[in-house]
C-alpha cells in the first residue's frame, strides 16, 4: 500500500498582491485561540490573565497585549476573546490552557479563519467601499476591534498599525471574502 502524508495548508495557499499604494497579503503564521469565561467567573479570569500574562482583560472592541508583546487578546464580546499569537505547533490551545487553567474554556481557532493584512495608505479607501464602520483613523484607534459584515460575510477587523488592519472571516468563505476585498482595492487602483 501507498504511503501518504498530509501537509497542512493555509486558506489561500500564502496570497500576496500589491496595488498602487495597497497590499493584500494572507496572515499563516498565527494561532487563534478562542476563550469563553465561565459565567461568574470573570474575577478568576481576570486575576489569571494578571498573573500569567500581565495583561487586562479587554473590554469589548478592545486588545490587550502581554507583557512581553507576544500575545494580543481581541475583546470580541462580554466574556469571550480571542487570543492571537505565533503559531509554533499544533496545540496552541495548549499555550492558553496552561497559563490560565481552568478559568477559561479554549478552542483552537487557528484553521477556523482566514486571516488577511491589507496595509498601505488606500486601505482604508478600499475598505470604505464594503466595511460599514467608520474607520477613520480619528475613530477606529489602533488596536480596537470590531465584529461587522464586508459584503454580507462575517467578518472580525483589527487595526493594527497607521495604514494596517488585520481581517478575519470564517475560512468557508475565504475565496468569497478575498474576492470581495481584492475587487475593492482594485475599483480604487
Amino acid at each position: 500500500m501507498a504511503k501518504s502524508t498530509l501537509h497542512a495548508t493555509s486558506a489561500l495557499n500564502g496570497f500576496h498582491q500589491t496595488w498602487d499604494g495597497v497590499e493584500l497579503s494572507e496572515v499563516t503564521n498565527k494561532a487563534l485561540v478562542s476563550i469563553a469565561v465561565p459565567l461568574k467567573g470573570e474575577a478568576q479570569f481576570q486575576t489569571a490573565m494578571k498573573k500569567a500574562f500581565e495583561a487586562d482583560v479587554p473590554e469589548t472592541g478592545a486588545s490587550s497585549f502581554s507583557k512581553d508583546k507576544s500575545k494580543q487578546f481581541l475583546g470580541l464580546q462580554k466574556d469571550q476573546l480571542f487570543a492571537v499569537f505565533d503559531r509554533e505547533d499544533d496545540y496552541p490551545t495548549s499555550v492558553i490552557s496552561e497559563a490560565l487553567s481552568d478559568k477559561g474554556y479554549y478552542t483552537d481557532q487557528s484553521d477556523s479563519w482566514v486571516v488577511l493584512r491589507l496595509q498601505g495608505i488606500k486601505c482604508r479607501k478600499a475598505l470604505e467601499r464594503i466595511c460599514p464602520l467608520n474607520l477613520h483613523q480619528d475613530v477606529f484607534a489602533i488596536n480596537e476591534v470590531a465584529r461587522t459584515t464586508m459584503e454580507h460575510l462575517a467578518a472580525i477587523i483589527v487595526r493594527d498599525d497607521k495604514d494596517s488592519f488585520i481581517l478575519m472571516s470564517p475560512r468557508s468563505s475565504a475565496h468569497s471574502f478575498l474576492h470581495a476585498i481584492e475587487t475593492s482595492v482594485k475599483n480604487i487602483s
